[in-house]
């Protein structure tokens, strides 16, 4: 069946430059909507016409099975039973009435009890005797004589106990009834012939209008500017489309503000890098201007250490835009080892800790701690952690880096630095925010990377304040990965304080 407004090939939306439409399904609502429409009625109408064949021979047989009936009741009356002989007392009048049907073949006959043909035609086939024959009961059934379909009625005519009735039938060839049957039908069918394809067209009709609306929603949205992110007026939208089109207005709602973010992060991230440029090419003018080659030297240093902090912005903004997009289309998902881990990217920072005399130190858990994470966005969250910690606490502090296993997988960095007042611990996750009155360099960027990587991992970091109220405690907590001999403890976190150690 054609589909109007249907969708093109499979093979057109595979060659399509666009990469939002795919019609590797192709679909068309008004041909999905018309085919469930016309296909419960075509497939109805063979089984009307059988049910009209079937009531119209019914109606057919009805007259003409009476008047069956009526012969075969005529000549049990005239059947005499006379010193167990059967007399058959029928007219040459009567005979040839039986006879005088100008377009059906008519028989009759009547047969003895010792199966002998006392009267009548002998075309007729011997029917099947009863166990207990009903004197005066017309029968009736189909049968056929000389290639002929014909119907019979007859009756049984009891003669004493012990010998079979005298049978009597009458019949009669079908072609008046055929002739009727065929009458009824093309007075109940030929009408459906005009009023099938009359009701084709008004249903393709009604449902062209029903759609309309949603060609007029589509040509609404098609008239947008592509910046125009809008919500769309929903007063006259139909209602079952009414919750898609209040979904989508969600979706641009939600594309709109996260434009509006990157727009944010854009202009920040252009504002912070051009106080790197700006020292870079200061320095070098200075150092292009310089003859004594100790204060060239010195100048170069500074340049080679700008250079080093705008590599590390840089390194940054890229890792938290790998952190943004979707890390399961970037990176596989596998279960690894979280204390294994926490414990390798301590190690990496022990040269560090030691250049600026701090004391770093790693507590496990004691066993294997199981999530499903991607190991490079894990190590990025540690190492900005730790580095973190490290950068904000003064020489001859401690930092510690510990793993908890109970009922979540919890890795903690804990400092005794200047820690971060409460006012300001809601901030510090935002881009390029820094903690007032710190000289330690730093972008703003590196807990905010922490921030959307543990999201990534369905994980909450939290920040609390560290060992007797100094330095900062940060705790990120991950749902475990639970192998098939292991299984969840009955212990539950509390939000803060101590945590059971163990399972």
């Amino acid at each position: 069946m054609a589909k109007p407004d249907a969708a093109p090939s499979a093979a057109a939306g595979r060659n399509s430059n666009n990469p939002f439409v795919s019609y590797e399904y192709p679909n068309s609502l008004f041909g999905e909507i018309l085919d469930w429409m016309l296909a419960p009625l075509l497939l109805l109408w063979p089984i009307s016409i059988a049910a009209t064949n079937h009531v119209a021979s019914y109606i057919a047989n009805q007259p003409y099975d009476q008047a069956l009936a009526d012969n075969v009741n005529a000549i049990v009356r005239l059947v005499k039973i006379e010193g167990g002989r059967v007399v058959v007392n029928l007219p040459a009048a009567a005979r040839t009435l039986l006879h005088a049907d100008e377009t059906d073949a008519l028989y009759y006959q009547v047969i003895g009890p010792t199966s002998k043909l006392i009267h009548g035609d002998r075309e007729i086939p011997w029917p099947t005797l009863p166990e207990k024959p009903e004197s005066g009961k017309v029968l009736f059934r189909d049968d056929r004589i000389e290639a002929e379909n014909v119907r019979i009625a007859y009756a049984f005519i009891p003669v004493r106990s012990g010998l079979p009735p005298v049978v009597v039938q009458v019949a009669e060839t079908l072609r008046k009834r055929e002739a009727l049957s065929a009458s009824i039908i093309s007075g109940v069918l030929l009408p459906q012939f005009a009023i099938i394809p009359l009701a084709v067209i008004l249903v393709y009709l009604g449902l062209r209008r029903g759609i309309a609306p949603l060609h007029r929603l589509r040509n609404r949205i098609r008239r947008r500017r592509p910046t125009d992110l809008s919500p769309i007026p929903v007063q006259r939208v139909p209602e079952e489309v009414r919750p898609l089109v209040v979904a989508f207005n969600e979706i641009m709602g939600r594309l709109e503000e996260n434009l509006q973010g990157q727009q944010r992060f854009i202009s920040q991230a252009a504002h912070q890098m051009r106080t790197p440029l700006t020292g870079l090419k200061t320095q070098t003018e200075i150092a292009l201007s310089e003859t004594d080659p100790a204060q060239m030297r010195h100048a170069l240093q500074l340049i080679a250490e700008s250079t080093d902090r705008a590599a590390h912005m840089i390194n940054q903004l890229l890792m938290l835009a790998r952190a943004e997009a979707s890390h399961e289309k970037l990176h596989s998902v596998v279960p690894l080892d979280l204390d294994a881990l926490a414990r390798d990217v301590t190690e990496e920072w022990v040269v560090r800790a030691l250049a600026k005399r701090i004391d770093l130190g790693f507590e496990d858990c004691g066993r294997p701690l199981m999530i499903n994470g991607v190991s490079l966005l894990l190590r990025e969250l540690l190492n900005n952690l730790v580095d973190n910690a490290i950068k904000y606490t003064a020489p001859g502090g401690h930092v510690t880096v510990r793993t908890r296993a109970g009922i979540l997988a919890v890795i903690e960095v804990e400092d005794d630095g200047i820690g971060i007042p409460v006012e300001e611990r809601a901030s510090i996750f935002e881009r390029f925010y820094r903690v007032l009155g710190t000289d330690a360099e730093g972008s703003g960027l590196g807990l905010p990377i922490a921030a959307e990587i543990a999201e990534l991992h369905q994980a909450k970091i939290d920040l609390l304040a560290g060992k007797d109220g100094k330095g900062s405690l940060f705790r990120v907590s991950f749902p475990r990965h639970w192998v098939a001999d292991d299984g969840p403890p009955s212990q539950v976190w509390p939000a803060s304080g101590s945590f059971p150690i163990g399972l």
